[in-house]
């Protein structure tokens, strides 16, 4: 998302897509991933978490190439569309094994700051890859940043990232699938040509549709015994101001990122490079937030990532030796 937005106004003079087209290209890949979220949450249970995590990977780094050499705007959102299809796969997964890899809840704090600081990194690299990327090379260069890191996983998750499942999953639940993602979709479709063109029938339609499908989603799910979306955790306050704030953070990142990059380099006249140094300040600042959330949470004691937090924890917490925790604690 981060270099894409800086890439626009090139694949504009490139490519010529159309307004809607140029609003398909940016936000394909976030419906998808959205839409696709609680699909591939259900799905890792099922085949393995680091096994979902690695075929996302392929299929990301597949897209990533096809998406450099695409000659025109539908080609693009095609394969965007694909890249949303990988990268679905990133959260569900990652959160997952971190749950299940850190059972000691100071160092489960202390990986997801982690995560959550491997964000705001992207979010620093991304522009100034880009920058440079885009001050020597074509466009499609800056989707070609994404082969090093998805090498890397492949190479690397087999002999780090233990395999996990669900203990019994139940099975596969293909409509909620398909209502998770057919929910999605129709409305933001609605909103997005709204915003384009004012109100008319067809996106008032199509978001009435969205938010119906979502109804009977959402309904489907607290009558069945295995739900996809357990949506009873709504009511635990903690985990909704949670959501909640997640959500109007990403809404200020996305919009704000997305403005602000077509305002320095197509009002402003600044470089890729030069607009890309000034996302430097909101991305530190991310990441200085991400390091310190576990402190403000953590209870008292060592940090659970220092060497008197390893000492000083019980055997059979956290990622011990097997060889070290007791029977009840297996």
């Amino acid at each position: 998302m981060q270099v894409l937005s800086y890439a626009l106004p090139f694949i504009s003079a490139e490519l010529a897509p159309s307004g809607s087209q140029l609003l398909w290209i940016v936000d394909i890949y976030p419906f998808v991933l959205a839409g696709l979220l609680l699909t591939m949450g259900s799905l890792g249970d099922r085949i393995g978490r680091r096994r979902l995590l690695m075929l996302g990977a392929v299929v990301f780094g597949l897209a990533s190439v096809t998406a450099s050499l695409a000659t025109d705007p539908v080609l693009l959102i095609a394969t965007r569309a694909l890249l949303g299809l990988g990268g679905a796969t990133l959260m569900p997964s990652t959160l997952s094994l971190i749950r299940t890899m850190f059972t000691d809840d100071g160092q489960r704090r202390a990986a997801i700051a982690v995560w959550t600081g491997a964000f705001a990194a992207g979010a620093v690299l991304g522009p100034l890859l880009g920058g440079i990327l885009l001050e020597h090379f074509w466009w499609g260069s800056v989707f070609l940043v994404n082969l090093p890191v998805m090498a890397l996983l492949l190479l690397l998750a087999p002999a780090l990232l233990p395999e996990s499942r669900a203990t019994g999953p139940g099975r596969f639940d293909l409509l909620s699938a398909a209502l998770s993602l057919a929910a999605v979709l129709p409305a933001v479709y609605g909103i997005q040509k709204t915003a384009e063109d004012g109100p008319h029938v067809i996106p008032s339609a199509a978001f009435a549709v969205g938010l119906a499908v979502g109804w009977y989603f959402l309904r489907r799910q607290r009558r069945l015994d295995e739900p996809m979306l357990d949506v009873r955790l709504f009511r635990d306050r903690a985990f909704s101001a949670s959501v909640a704030t997640s959500v109007l953070a990403i809404f200020s990142l996305v919009g704000s990122g997305l403005f602000t990059t077509q305002y320095l380099q197509m009002v402003l006249g600044y470089g890729p490079l030069r607009a890309g140094l000034w996302a430097l300040p909101a991305a530190g600042a991310a990441m200085a937030s991400s390091a310190l959330g576990p402190s403000w949470r953590a209870p008292s004691g060592p940090w659970p990532w220092s060497p008197a937090g390893w000492s000083s924890r019980p055997a059979g917490t956290g990622c011990s030796p097997a060889s070290t925790r007791t029977p009840a604690s297996r």
